[in-house]
């Protein structure tokens, strides 16, 4: 039986076409390829880096990412596959994951890293460099990485980034709209590996995912519940949690639908972290809180665990968690206006609810290929008032990819309701047969007496 290698080609072709096509001719300082999902933009990109290292002799590429993990087993694995052929010497050296840079035989080389380690990043001269994933960075980091262009090998020197479209404000379409990126809009016609049955998973999206993923506009989702959400400010970059933070748990129960578990902190100023989460479809309540139970372990026992109604799950949390659980106050209207006063920026300048970027334990696959919400971090701009069935608008969500919006509701309430008036919600059944041996704020040690 012939090896996978053996069985490959032994060169690869590519012909550009549409936005592909004209990222290979341009050469303006800053580009930026936006589409829907599926077109090609990171398969051109790539080959242009390919194309040019090859051409060029000593020419720098830097290949980066918001994190240096993220490049792994997305962009690389593209790389690897599509664009390399099978036998080049870029191959040799580290496995893809250890990886620093691939090497060519004329002097060039396209290096890698993230802007989780900006200083090996800063620290170089590059001609090119490429930006995979554009809109998880802030301007800041693209302005910078900007400065880093003149390394002089090629006759011009380039920025160039791919994205699937955001928010019509987000600073990148702002940069383009203003002149100083030139915007590259790719279409599916511009790929011809579409299918008809990927467009088919595109074609079953709804509100702005299908506005953006199928059609690659820059679109506000109508009748936002949460407008005051900003990823570039509200979503962040992940930091060690101090251990003193008081920490809590919210839980949304979910099979078929996803099941959200979200690990919380507050800071001195009462600021709520979004440090860690538990977002997947098709596994059992006992399976999550096993997994919930390795990922706290040695951290500090959660204040309290906020669940949604189910007393089956509540009762099977306890029992494998060793803590009482409480039934979330489920009050639509209060909670989401309390969670609007949190993201709202206060007076100190910085609002009160953050979300550490890529803080999600395992991306669900499944969810993924569908191109549905993978994260609470992916739900803000699509949580949408339910505008039909005679409902005004305003008078409550559409019930749609809104589970960690409802887990991080539950977490809100229970922290900033007012307590005059409220009618604390029942315990479950296991709740009162479960010793709760461990103070409030000590050392979390799983299956420890």
């Amino acid at each position: 039986m012939a090896s996978a290698m053996a069985s490959r080609p032994t060169s690869l072709d590519y012909e550009p076409r549409g936005a592909a096509r004209d990222l290979f001719h341009c050469r303006a300082p800053e580009v930026l390829v936006s589409g829907p999902a599926g077109t090609g933009k990171t398969l051109a990109a790539l080959w242009k880096l390919h194309y040019c290292a090859s051409k060029v002799p000593g020419l720098r590429a830097l290949i980066t990412r918001k994190t240096r993990h993220s490049l792994t087993e997305s962009v690389l694995v593209t790389f690897e596959r599509h664009v390399l052929p099978p036998g080049h010497p870029a191959f040799r050296g580290a496995a893809r994951a250890s990886r620093s840079a691939y090497h060519y035989p004329n002097g060039s080389e396209i290096v890698l890293g993230g802007m989780d380690l900006a200083s090996r990043v800063m620290s170089s001269e590059y001609d090119l460099c490429y930006v995979p994933e554009a809109i998880e960075l802030t301007e800041h980091e693209w302005e910078t990485l900007a400065t880093r262009l003149r390394n002089g090998a090629l006759a011009y020197q380039q920025l160039l980034g791919d994205t699937n479209p955001d928010s019509p404000t987000h600073w990148l379409k702002r940069r383009c709209d203003a002149g100083r990126t030139v915007l590259l809009e790719s279409r599916h016609e511009d790929n011809p590996a579409v299918t008809p049955e990927y467009l088919a998973v595109l074609d079953a999206l709804t509100g702005t995912r299908y506005d953006r993923l199928r059609h690659g506009k820059w679109v506000q989702a109508e009748g936002v519940v949460y407008s005051e959400w900003d990823s570039a400010l509200h979503l962040i970059d992940a930091f060690a949690i101090p251990p003193h933070w008081p920490r809590y748990l919210s839980i949304d129960f979910g099979y078929t639908n996803p099941f959200v578990a979200q690990f919380w902190a507050t800071d001195g100023d009462g600021r709520l972290y979004l440090y860690r989460e538990i977002y997947h479809t098709g596994r059992l309540v006992e399976d999550h809180a096993r997994r919930i139970k390795a990922l706290s372990d040695g951290e500090p026992r959660p204040r309290a665990i906020v669940c949604d109604h189910d007393a089956e799950g509540r009762a099977t949390l306890e029992k494998h968690l060793g803590q009482r659980t409480t039934a979330a106050d489920k009050a639509i209207s209060p909670g989401i206006q309390e969670v609007q006063a949190r993201l709202r920026v206060q007076g100190d300048g910085k609002p009160r609810l953050f979300v550490l970027r890529g803080c999600t334990d395992e991306r669900d696959a499944g969810l993924d290929a569908r191109k549905l919400p993978c994260s609470t971090a992916e739900e803000w701009d699509g949580y949408v008032w339910c505008m039909t069935g005679g409902r005004k608008k305003g008078e409550e969500p559409l019930g749609k990819d809104d589970h960690g919006m409802d887990a991080a509701r539950y977490l809100v309430r229970h922290l900033d309701a007012r307590p005059h008036g409220i009618t604390p919600p029942p315990q479950s059944p296991a709740s009162r047969n479960i010793l709760d041996r461990t103070r409030a704020g000590e050392v979390l040690r799983f299956g420890m007496p």
